[in-house]
């Protein structure tokens, strides 16, 4: 009989959950507030329109630059939930629902009316979500029309690193962004509260 936990992403990977960074660990373990600067880039010609007008849909601001962020993160026993707020103003709520295990399950990220089916690898304590298949408005996007999805999580430096990108075929990169993220208090303070740990990585 499989013991549960409570927590999503414990539960969803098993044993591997101890092949993530100590910190990433204890941030969907317990939940928290990370706070930071990102950069949100758009493509250009219909690239750029495209991706203004995905940013919109999704919660994301559409202009391109130096923006701040904020991600509450909590879940209950079924669900993750992130919400996102960029320049104390826009919003951006996902909510990430497991089916299966790891490494043949996956999550369904909902993000307004985008749907994406996301399968993950573990990689050097991080974490790249591999995208799988998506629906806009109730619809399956057909394989040609599906984004190439760069996504992913690590501790850099201390500190919590992710970036996001979406390209369509034919257009390159639509929508791009990511920073580096502290928990709110020490954003707030400027002091670092994640300590870099032997290990940690570098890059995406």
């Amino acid at each position: 009989m499989t013991d549960f936990s409570g927590h999503p992403v414990v539960d969803w990977l098993g044993p591997q959950f101890a092949r993530l960074h100590p910190l990433l660990q204890t941030l969907h373990r317990e939940g928290g507030v990370l706070s930071g600067p990102v950069v949100i880039a758009f493509g250009t010609g219909l690239a750029g329109v495209i991706g203004r007008r995905l940013a919109r849909r999704l919660g994301i601001p559409d202009r391109a630059g130096a923006h701040t962020l904020r991600v509450d993160i909590s879940h209950d026993p079924g669900n993750l939930y992130w919400d996102r707020c960029f320049d104390a103003g826009t919003r951006m709520a996902s909510v990430f629902v497991p089916f299966g295990t790891w490494p043949d399950g996956g999550w369904r990220e909902r993000t307004g009316p985008v749907e994406l089916w996301l399968g993950v690898d573990i990689d050097d304590g991080g974490w790249t979500w591999r995208l799988r298949g998506a629906r806009a408005f109730g619809l399956p996007l057909p394989r040609w029309l599906l984004p190439r999805s760069q996504a992913g999580k690590r501790i850099v430096d201390g500190r919590y690193r992710f970036f996001v990108s979406f390209a369509l075929p034919g257009l390159g990169t639509v929508l791009s962004y990511g920073g580096d993220l502290l928990p709110l208090a020490a954003a707030s303070s400027g002091d670092e509260f994640f300590r870099a740990q032997p290990g940690d990585g570098v890059g995406q």
